[in-house]
């Protein structure tokens, strides 16, 4: 134990939930991403559950210092502590107060260590460029992998940009008045903000949007999941209540065209899923809506755009670079032997 630091963890899922009200401190002392809150990971776990709830605590005295929400799998690959929110999660990483950051991080890997009779590795997945689990320590006796991962396009807002033709490519500006040209020739396009009371009526209208997108196609789409609706549904009220969420829906003569579903916080936003009906394709609703979402974020002093992992063409239309989300990866020594 480091000095005034006691660590633990957790192992159930009435405990994660009372963690919450600290939990929520750390992380906007640690400046996360959304998707390190509990408004999206207690949900996460709720419904999928798919190995041993493993989530190590560090506090120093009341006060929680380190956080690093995991679970255990146990399966072919021999027991790995996995990120909770993996797959529907584009960034994670582990929690750390700045006035604590690295006496918190050695004593969270300092009780990984004292619990690795339970694990033969640790995989830190999708890590930003920032990510604070890039600097932990390797534990004791482990040997560490570190690979890119994923891209992330990231579109860059310049201090004194205005308004959205300040910051997006001559093309794509032409697109977007097009496209909103084209829509005003059908009906009168209107634009809603989702907020308490309209969010999981604007869900459902993203799962029915999402989904005829990708049919369209001949593919699913993540959202035909019935459990993955169930989280994202679960997940909204605490969105809603922190202020991280932003449900943009486009109408367009009075039926709904499109609608953005994706998150602000601490001057990032990130677009985490759209959806449009085919049978607007010509007038380009989802270029509408995600103009209007740029356009918001920009009048609420966003600095970065992130249009999280894949590299689709749209993206870098929009004026998206890549950054590379890294994996690193602990291995105990032990078990690379009885591999």
């Amino acid at each position: 134990m480091r000095a005034g630091l006691v660590a633990g963890d957790i192992g159930d899922a009435a405990a994660l939930a009372g963690l919450a009200p600290a939990w929520w401190e750390l992380w906007h002392r640690a400046d996360a991403t959304p998707f390190q809150s509990p408004a999206w990971l207690i949900p996460w776990w709720r419904h999928f559950q798919p190995g041993e709830l493993f989530v190590v605590t560090v506090r120093r005295r009341h006060r929680l210092v380190g956080l690093a929400p995991f679970y255990i799998e146990h399966g072919g690959a021999g027991r790995r502590v996995l990120p909770l929110g993996i797959s529907l999660s584009d960034y994670h990483d582990v929690l750390l107060d700045p006035d604590d950051r690295d006496a918190a991080a050695a004593a969270l890997v300092d009780h990984l260590a004292d619990q690795a009779a339970r694990w033969d590795a640790w995989e830190l997945e999708e890590l930003a460029p920032d990510a604070a689990a890039l600097a932990l320590p390797c534990p004791q006796d482990c040997s560490e992998r570190l690979i890119e991962q994923s891209a992330c396009p990231v579109l860059l807002l310049p201090p004194n940009a205005r308004t959205i033709t300040d910051v997006i490519p001559a093309r794509k500006r032409r697109d977007t008045n097009l496209a909103r040209n084209r829509a005003e020739r059908c009906g009168e396009v209107r634009i809603e903000s989702a907020d308490d009371r309209t969010a999981d009526a604007f869900l459902n209208v993203l799962i029915k949007l999402h989904t005829a997108r990708w049919h369209s196609r001949g593919e699913t789409g993540v959202l035909a999941d019935s459990l993955v609706q169930q989280f994202h549904r679960a997940a909204l009220p605490g969105l809603v209540a922190n202020g991280l969420l932003r449900l943009y829906l486009v109408q367009i003569g009075g039926r709904p065209a499109s609608i953005y579903y994706g998150f602000m916080h601490c001057g990032r936003a990130y677009t985490y899923l759209t959806g449009f009906d085919p049978a607007f394709a010509f007038e380009s609703p989802g270029v509408i809506v995600l103009a209007h979402a740029i356009a918001q974020a920009l009048a609420e002093g966003a600095h970065e755009i992130h249009f999280l992992r894949g590299r689709e063409t749209y993206k870098y239309e929009w004026g998206g670079i890549d950054r590379w989300n890294r994996k690193r990866s602990f291995r105990r020594t032990g078990a690379m032997a009885r591999a």
